[in-house]
């Protein structure tokens, strides 16, 4: 595949090759773009290599874009270095926060000209190259933050970037980004991670009964926390605001239920956050971003065999349902697991009526 007719993009760097940046890279060989690759760490770009991201980086050789996946402390720093080369005709990054670099390449005279400051919203829990995937921004939104300085092609460039890597672009400005992101990314993550904490000091019986709805609660604490420090260095403040507001909640609802269990007191306030919280989730964006949706739950107990959510898939393919989400928990002792099937509401009946004719037990 080669890209598209009238683009820009036929070479481009990727200057760290981690999660995101390998899996920009190899997003960008499907496509057809030539790609090197350059890192600190010589066994992570011979991982990248070997996974088929691109090709080493040598000394001048000069692409048609820069890509900059490095913590945010150091964006600017890098973006000086490569400039002073001439190493590409236009520059992005792909860090999380983008008020700090920007700030930093205005400090240092960096040219402004030829770089956008970019942000895709897409990410695992696992880092490193070994973790990346190519459809890793597919349908994600793909944040780029222009200042006034940038000139109409670097713009284009990255919007040319974002088509390519399969997500939607969305301009913002940079504080508004940063303001953004500390309440859908960064402080969920401070209070996953305040949660999960509470488990290391947990009993054994606590961690025996525990089930999905932890899980799903402190997936994320398990990212890498020296990643995440640098991320949340970048964005103090605004993460700082929003914490200390749910701290609030958290703070009002300790003494509400301190009060019930001294005194028998009415809980209104605890009840008022869970409402909150359900008013809240329902304003997350659904489906290709659209409003949320409302989907009927089709549970299964399937064996813990190989291939058997393939066969579930199969009888869904079979009579034309689309599976809207999946939750697997295992049961604890034993080789069973639950699956909890997402589809639409009016496809329930017909699914669950096919899976008992193929021997599944339906509750």
């Amino acid at each position: 595949m080669t890209p598209s007719p009238g683009g820009v993009i036929t070479s481009a760097a990727i200057v760290g090759t981690g999660l995101i940046g390998t899996s920009a890279a190899l997003a960008l060989r499907q496509r057809g773009v030539r790609v090197f690759l350059t890192d600190r760490d010589p066994r992570a770009v011979r991982l990248a290599r070997e996974l088929g991201a691109g090709e080493e980086w040598g000394p001048g050789e000069r692409v048609d874009l820069a890509i900059l996946a490095v913590p945010p402390q150091y964006v600017a720093h890098q973006l000086l270095d490569l400039q002073k080369t001439g190493a590409a005709r236009f520059y992005t990054d792909v860090a999380s926060v983008k008020a700090l670099p920007l700030a930093q390449a205005v400090q240092l005279g960096c040219d402004l000209s030829t770089y956008v400051a970019g942000h895709p919203l897409a990410g695992r829990e696992r880092s490193g190259p070994g973790a990346a995937r190519a459809d890793l921004f597919l349908g994600r939104p793909w944040a780029l933050c222009p200042t006034p300085a940038a000139v109409p092609e670097a713009v284009r460039a990255m919007r040319e970037l974002v088509s390519l890597c399969g997500a939607n672009a969305v301009v913002v400005d940079a504080r508004e980004h940063d303001e953004a992101v500390a309440v859908v990314s960064h402080a969920p993550h401070v209070a996953a991670s305040a949660v999960a904490a509470r488990l290391a000091e947990a009993s054994e019986t606590a961690l025996g009964l525990s089930g999905q709805g932890v899980r799903d609660v402190t997936r994320i604490a398990a990212s890498d926390p020296g990643l995440w420090t640098g991320i949340l260095s970048g964005n103090a403040g605004p993460v700082a605001a929003v914490l200390e507001a749910v701290a609030d909640d958290l703070a009002a609802a300790a003494r509400s239920l301190r009060e019930f269990a001294a005194e028998g007191t009415e809980i209104g306030s605890v009840t008022e956050l869970l409402w909150r919280g359900v008013a809240g989730t329902g304003r997350i964006p659904g489906k290709h971003g659209g409003p949320a949706r409302t989907y009927a739950v089709v549970g299964v107990v399937i064996g813990d065999r190989p291939g058997e959510l393939a066969r579930l898939f199969q009888v869904a393919e079979q009579v034309g349902v689309s599976i809207e989400d999946v939750r697997l928990e295992h049961v604890p002792g034993l080789p069973l697991g639950a699956v909890e099937l997402s589809v639409q509401p009016e496809a329930a009946g017909v699914f669950a009526a096919a899976l008992r004719e193929h021997g599944w037990q339906v509750p």
